[in-house]
């Protein structure tokens, strides 16, 4: 079995649904060496998250962005945790719902994601800042 990790940083991107496939596919050089196996990519942040969508249609992203505003406000007077601006909560809350990683498997060495499929970075934040993220693929 080949197991490889790398963590990369990514840079900085306004709110929104971002595409980052190929992103992750520059952080893996090795990946072309498993033939079968699996790849768990992770955000080490708890204001955005990681999913798996569309990658051709961009409005898909802006309908994604519209959706997530809608579902989870700003300013709501219940939350406690405001201190870091009205954006902070909701990006936290709405990074539960999307969650922090996604696993794709590897065949023939290369993510198997179906023809429409990329790996969406989810910014929560008006300023979230570099994302980090860890890597991980193994198989054989």
């Amino acid at each position: 079995m080949k197991m490889y990790q790398q963590a990369i940083r990514l840079q900085e991107r306004k709110r929104g649904f971002h595409l980052v496939t190929q992103e992750i596919l520059k952080g893996l050089p090795n990946l072309s060496e498993i033939k079968s196996g699996l790849c768990q990519v992770f955000i080490q942040h708890t204001s955005a998250s990681l999913t798996i969508n569309e990658n051709a249609d961009p409005t898909v992203r802006k309908d994604f962005e519209m959706y997530f505003n809608k579902t989870v406000p700003e300013n709501d007077p219940e939350y406690m945790h405001d201190y870091e601006g009205s954006d902070d909560m909701p990006a936290h809350l709405k990074a539960a719902l999307l969650g922090s990683s996604v696993l794709i498997p590897i065949t023939n060495g290369k993510l198997a994601l179906g023809t429409w499929q990329g790996i969406y970075l989810c910014e929560h934040r008006d300023r979230g800042g570099p994302r980090s993220i860890v890597i991980t693929a193994w198989g054989e």
